[in-house]
């Protein structure tokens, strides 16, 4: 049985990273060994579940058929194994968690030092991403992303506050262009596009007018997928940004940027914690909610 369990992680492992060396390196264990697990685990079965390359590693049809089954009873024996450690009163094991960079900047690096002080026992993997992951297929045990973006299927804790945007240029620019007074005057200036990585679409930038939703489409000659480079060539004098206010309060409060168009820029729910519905949370994950929310009360008493 321990081999079996051993082998059918390793394929749902593999199958997931389309590599024997990310595997390996996740599982801790040289990738040889793991190879050996699976190639166990196929003369245990007789079918061939994972195609080789030199190349890449990717899953027959047989083997995309198994883990689809598989996938369901490997979450259930994991939570089986968790629910241990509620009796052994400590949370331990490792939380691997799939979070956009405006997260981890505002949310996760000001506790990681003392979250894993109070939880000597746990792991984190954390994957800093922007686009958006399914979690349970690519096994994370919870995201943090936009409540605006979450499926209605899903268990949000709320980590922020609402936020809002800005609209954002240089004193520089102001002087040269001028400054727009409603949102239909932006396709006068020249606006820093900025692109989603999971559809590849330039994001519209949203306004509202008297309880009216405005989505613009917006045109310049920069379009990028990160943040820190519209922050630079908005401060550069390249084009007004859009961008949330929290990552740009510094430059706003020395009047590096100066923000237009507040009138028009609604408030909408901030960033929220985000894992399946279980019946029964995992210890692990439980330490982290209660961590997130006790941090949280204590912010808000201190403002």
């Amino acid at each position: 049985m321990q081999d079996d369990l051993s082998g059918l992680t390793a394929l749902v492992v593999v199958a997931d990273k389309r590599s024997f060396t990310a595997a390996a390196a996740e599982l801790r264990v040289t990738p040889s060994a793991l190879s050996q697990s699976v190639r166990a685990l196929e003369e245990r079965v007789g079918v061939r579940l994972l195609q080789r390359t030199t190349r890449s590693v990717g899953l027959t049809e047989a083997g995309a058929r198994f883990l689809a089954q598989l996938r369901p009873a490997m979450q259930g024996i994991h939570a089986a194994f968790e629910s241990l450690d509620a009796v052994r009163g400590r949370p331990a094991g490792t939380l691997r968690l799939s979070i956009p960079r405006l997260a981890s900047m505002m949310v996760v690096e000001p506790i990681l030092a003392a979250f894993l002080a109070e939880y000597p026992e746990l792991r984190l993997d954390v994957a800093v991403e922007d686009g958006l992951t399914r979690i349970v297929e690519r096994g994370f045990d919870a995201g943090i992303r936009f409540g605006e973006l979450l499926d209605k299927d899903v268990v949000a804790v709320p980590v922020t506050d609402d936020m809002r945007m800005a609209v954002v240029g240089s004193p520089a620019y102001f002087a040269a262009r001028g400054r727009p007074r409603h949102p239909r005057d932006l396709h006068a200036h020249d606006c820093i596009n900025y692109r989603h990585i999971t559809s590849g679409a330039v994001y519209r930038w949203e306004f509202t007018d008297k309880g009216r939703d405005i989505t613009l489409a917006v045109d310049g000659r920069l379009t990028t997928t990160d943040n820190d480079l519209m922050i630079r060539a908005a401060l550069d004098g390249v084009g007004l940004a859009y961008l949330m206010e929290s990552c740009i309060a510094e430059e706003l409060a020395d009047r590096r940027l100066v923000r237009v168009l507040t009138g028009y820029c609604p408030r909408f729910p901030g960033l929220f914690l985000y894992y399946p519905s279980r019946t029964q949370l995992a210890p692990k994950l439980r330490a982290l909610v209660d961590f997130l929310r006790a941090r949280r009360r204590e912010v808000k008493a201190s403002k």
